[in-house]
């Protein structure tokens, strides 16, 4: 599924995946966050570690009308402050989705599957 809307100069659709690959790469630039994995089979494992297939693997977007919602399962550096790492990736994912988009981004959850030493 795709989100979609309209300007004076046509509609402009945008693939889920495109928007997730955007968010991945966005993730992966913020301080404290080490890797994406995979929510599938409980999230963290050796295989999905070593999986470097897909920036957006552990990226799942939502879309609901022109609202998009943002689901991110990262690795964080050990260390670091969760809550203040979470704090600026949602800040950060928001800001960068919205203005790679031009819609507004309604949620953004983190969801922590492991800590990397």
């Amino acid at each position: 599924m795709a989100v979609s809307t309209a300007n004076a100069y046509g509609k402009i659709t945008i693939n889920q995946d495109a928007i997730a690959q955007v968010a991945g790469l966005l993730a992966l630039d913020c301080y404290g966050i080490v890797d994406l994995v995979s929510n599938k089979r409980g999230g963290f494992n050796l295989l999905n570690l070593m999986n470097k297939k897909r920036i957006s693997r552990g990226v799942k977007v939502m879309t609901h009308g022109d609202k998009i919602s943002i689901d991110l399962f990262v690795i964080v550096k050990y260390g670091v402050s969760i809550d203040a790492v979470a704090q600026s990736l949602k800040k950060g994912i928001r800001y960068g989705v919205e203005k790679f988009t031009g819609m507004s981004v309604q949620t953004v959850n983190v969801f922590v599957a492991g800590v990397k030493v």
